[in-house]
């Protein structure tokens, strides 16, 4: 089960997330888990419980702050007042915490969902030293050229159906991060928006989802073990 701990901000104070930590007391790679535009509830938890139980310490900062929304009205909201730059960096400040545990074999990735993968991508582009990024179905607002200087190895993850988080968006990323020398990986399922989401009928794909988890955790072992 995923603990709550407080980790430095370089900006000053402190900042807050949940962590799981795997069976042993070996090294291990690290994985900041960044959160659906909800927040840190049950679900992105269970993830960061899920990534621990196949070997990665976990962290899921909370952008939000304490905040949780209790439904997509109130996470759109919440999502809104973000300031993605400075979400940016606290995610470095998550990596930093993580590269120094105790548990840590110095290797941090970066993984998100819907919100989150879009600020995997903005990380993968701004956040200095991490092994590999892994965003789910999510774009964010970086200029499509700055993706051209992404030297971190990506692998993507986006749904045929989504009005959000267009394919075709992402494979202009691929496209600009390929052009400037970087590796990234792109796959697209016949599934729709947020179809990792398990427990939610209404977006839930167990197929993608299934594919999707040993695509991620191929990749994973590869870049942090």
């Amino acid at each position: 089960m995923t603990t709550q701990v407080k980790f430095a901000s370089k900006a000053g104070g402190e900042l807050e997330g949940a962590l799981a930590e795997p069976a042993g007391a070996g090294k291990v790679g690290g994985l900041v888990v960044l959160q659906e535009w909800h927040g840190v509830n049950a679900q992105m938890k269970a993830k960061c419980d899920r990534f621990a139980q196949a070997g990665y310490l976990s962290l899921a900062p909370d952008l939000y702050h304490g905040k949780v929304a209790a439904n997509d009205e109130e996470a759109g909201k919440l999502m809104g007042q973000l300031d993605w730059g400075h979400a940016v960096a606290e995610i470095g400040d998550a990596v930093a915490h993580l590269r120094g545990h105790a548990r840590s074999n110095g290797k941090v990735g970066v993984l998100g969902f819907c919100m989150g993968g879009a600020l995997t991508l903005a990380a993968s582009r701004y956040v200095e030293g991490l092994a590999c990024a892994v965003p789910f179905y999510g774009l964010p607002t970086t200029p499509l050229d700055e993706f051209a200087k992404v030297k971190t190895p990506i692998q993507a993850h986006f749904a045929k159906v989504d009005d959000w988080a267009k394919a075709s968006v992402a494979e202009q990323i691929q496209a600009k991060v390929k052009s400037g020398g970087g590796q990234m990986d792109l796959f697209v399922y016949d599934a729709g928006h947020a179809f990792m989401r398990d427990g939610d009928p209404g977006h839930y794909d167990a197929d993608a989802a299934k594919l999707a988890w040993d695509r991620t955790l191929e990749f994973l072992k590869k870049h942090l073990a």
